[in-house]
């Protein structure tokens, strides 16, 4: 029995009633011998529909649909039952493979860049400064929990626009009068490690002037950040500003606030130029009696504004002075703090400078004692106040 849709060997192989018998079909014989005989007429007209079916099932996804009917032929021979189930499982296992090698190469590619970029995605998460104590501190890319431990260092945050990251400051901390609605840790001098952890605080911003170095290991043995700033002049202020405006992320905001306040102690500076200097005493308490000494800020502001500190070569920041000193240091000019922070602790003049120059001539000024002891933006306030009190001529 010929296998069906095959003509016989001696018919017309190019026209004809019976189209050509291709070379398939003789394959076919050849190949399977006398078992084609076996093949129904059945058998192999599925044979060749399935081989039309595969092709145009899979022609736009897989391999080319041309199958020799040899293959089929004998195929159909072998297994009948499970021919199509398992040329289409076949087909999909192939797929699957290819897949499977496909996703397997795309996440050993990952994971090698992951390795390859690991660790410098860790430096680009972490960088390292040195703050104004010349200690190394290491700090994390952006920095959105805030603890300020003085005040000065509250107001600053604020002013270059990072106010939303102050998670936690001192009681003392009260400008500007939203630092009054976040949370306390405590008072400058004694603040509570416990509270500070609480805050889960990423930095804690502190000041040398008021700030224990005790305190400052304890918050590195816990592995907070803890940056110092240490202002000495109006210039360091100035820096303290930019230095913490780059710790949160606001560079511009304190480059630009700086630039203001630079602004306005240049006017105060060219207000006074050539105008007698004026021999100024800082009275900081009466009793006991402290005043400014060489590295105080005050002492630089009663340069800038036109008078010289009687007590510029104290060697200290805030020494306490005796009554024979403060005697014979005979100021044209007195400075005494008011405010909450000066009401105690100048009431009055010290008994040692009542008989002073700077009595005799009417010469005590009074100045809010934020703008002298706080030593961030506001301090150029003060600038302008001890330059009007000192030269009320030079700003008519």
């Amino acid at each position: 029995m010929k296998a069906s849709g095959c003509p016989d060997n001696g018919e017309n192989r190019e026209a004809g009633e019976n189209p050509a018998r291709s070379r398939h079909c003789d394959e076919a014989l050849d190949y399977c011998g006398s078992r084609i005989s076996s093949l129904s007429q059945e058998t192999c007209q599925d044979a060749l529909q399935f081989r039309t079916l595969r092709g145009k099932a899979f022609r736009p996804h897989g391999p080319p649909a041309y199958i020799p009917v040899p293959t089929i032929a004998c195929f159909f021979l072998r297994k009948q039952e499970v021919a199509g189930t398992f040329l289409l499982s076949h087909h999909v296992k192939t797929q699957l493979i290819v897949r499977a090698l496909i996703l397997s190469c795309v996440l050993i590619s990952v994971l090698s860049c992951a390795q390859r970029q690991g660790p410098s995605e860790l430096k680009t998460q972490a960088r390292e400064v040195v703050d104004e104590a010349g200690r190394k501190v290491a700090l994390p890319a952006k920095i959105e929990r805030v603890v300020s431990l003085a005040p000065n260092l509250t107001e600053i945050v604020y002013a270059v626009g990072a106010g939303d990251s102050l998670v936690g400051n001192t009681t003392f901390c009260n400008y500007p009068p939203q630092a009054k609605d976040v949370a306390k840790v405590g008072d400058t001098l004694q603040p509570s490690i416990e509270r500070i952890l609480a805050l889960r605080p990423q930095l804690v911003l502190v000041s040398t002037a008021s700030q224990l170095e005790a305190f400052t290991s304890q918050l590195n043995e816990q592995q907070i950040a803890v940056y110092i700033t240490d202002p000495r002049d109006l210039e360091g202020v100035f820096r303290s500003i930019v230095n913490v405006g780059d710790l949160l992320n606001e560079p511009v905001g304190a480059a630009e606030l700086v630039k203001q306040l630079r602004a306005r102690t240049d006017a105060v500076e060219r207000a006074v130029a050539g105008r007698p200097t004026v021999s100024v005493f800082f009275q900081l308490s009466g009793q006991p009696l402290y005043t400014a000494g060489k590295t105080s800020f005050v002492t630089n502001l009663i340069e800038r504004a036109g008078g010289r500190s009687v007590t510029a070569d104290v060697n200290e920041a805030w020494p306490r002075l005796s009554d024979e000193a403060a005697l014979a240091s005979r100021p044209e000019a007195i400075i005494m703090l008011s405010g909450a922070m000066g009401a105690t602790a100048n009431a009055q003049v010290a008994n040692a400078l009542r008989n002073s120059p700077a009595v005799k001539n009417g010469r005590v000024y009074l100045i809010d004692a934020e703008l002298l002891t706080r030593p961030g933006p506001r301090l150029v306030d003060g600038l302008e106040q001890i330059a009007r009190a000192l030269h009320p001529e030079a700003f008519k």
